[in-house]
């Protein structure tokens, strides 16, 4: 074999034995060419240099995802969505209580904890949605934490469950009969969304954020801020309702930028664009007259839901 590979003599040969003896006599031409060819999705036309870091940004928090949920949580799909779904639950449970105790406490008046409740609960519930597993369960076991508390509210509305902190924090006067209206519908709406549309869909997110970040902020701002009334409803403000569109946009494209990070949603100018015609088209119906007489808490996320089902 020695003698066989001495009698070589064409060039090409030649050159290959130097390159493997002498990888730094190579000629930059012909590296530049083994580096492409190497590495061929690093000059692929279509590819831009955004495009790759997002995708490797991607993986990364997939990656890191899988492996703390690997580390934490149970590996049978079931189990682990029963861990989710109480972990949840502890969570708003935690919510209502400090929000009613500051309310209880008077460190903050009853108006800006109900509405504090209203903001933060349901926004804080969809950020655990990426944690579940992919499996038919996931859905319906999430929604039970907010339908757990569709009981609760019927309870504590019909006087069959005394809790003061609670219902100074989720009424308007403190009078328990008032949980069977907005409080309830906020529950049935949250459960509603995530046991149909769930995580994949931008109807959830655009229902919930107009919801509880545009709805809640909208009576914040309007009441400080709200002066200027609109000509057809003495009872809603031009801030309010500003403040309620902008909100609800604005959370609704932080969530998709969010479940886009996990590969829930695929984030896109469409979907930015369809966010904002449900945001606005909400602000319009909440600062309706109709809205004297039906709850907001029903007529925002029926508005977001149906127009929802329009545009994505």
């Amino acid at each position: 074999m020695a003698a066989k590979v001495s009698k070589i003599s064409s060039p090409i040969s030649i050159r290959f034995f130097s390159f493997q003896r002498h990888p730094s006599t190579i000629p930059a031409s012909v590296s530049f060419t083994l580096l492409n060819l190497s590495r061929p999705s690093a000059f692929s036309s279509g590819d831009s240099l955004g495009q790759r870091s997002n995708n490797t940004a991607v993986r990364r928090v997939r990656r890191d995802q899988t492996s703390v949920t690997a580390s934490m949580l149970p590996e049978n799909p079931v189990t682990r969505d029963l861990c989710l779904a109480t972990l949840t639950g502890c969570v708003a449970l935690s919510l209502l209580r400090f929000w009613g105790e500051m309310a209880k406490l008077g460190i903050l008046e009853q108006k800006i904890s109900r509405k504090l409740v209203h903001i933060s609960v349901g926004l804080v519930f969809m950020l655990f949605w990426p944690l579940f597993s992919s499996g038919h369960q996931a859905a319906v076991l999430a929604a039970l934490v907010p339908g757990v508390n569709i009981i609760r509210m019927l309870l504590l509305g019909l006087g069959l469950l005394k809790d003061e902190a609670i219902v100074k924090s989720m009424s308007r006067n403190g009078d328990y009969r008032e949980l069977l209206k907005g409080p309830l519908y906020y529950a049935a709406t949250i459960t509603l969304a995530c046991a149909i549309y769930w995580r994949t869909s931008p109807i959830a997110i655009a229902a919930i954020c107009n919801l509880c970040a545009g709805d809640g902020l909208a009576d914040i701002v309007g009441r400080r801020f709200g002066s200027l009334k609109l000509p057809y409803n003495r009872n809603k403000s031009f801030a309010g309702s500003i403040a309620m569109a902008s909100a609800g946009f604005i959370a609704s494209i932080m969530y998709m930028h969010y479940f886009s990070l996990f590969g829930l949603v695929h984030r896109s100018w469409e979907m930015v664009f369809g966010f904002l015609i449900v945001s606005l088209l909400t602000a319009v119906v909440e600062s309706l007259p109709i809205s004297s007489e039906l709850d907001d808490n029903l007529t925002v996320p029926l508005t977001s839901v149906l127009i929802g089902n329009l545009v994505f």
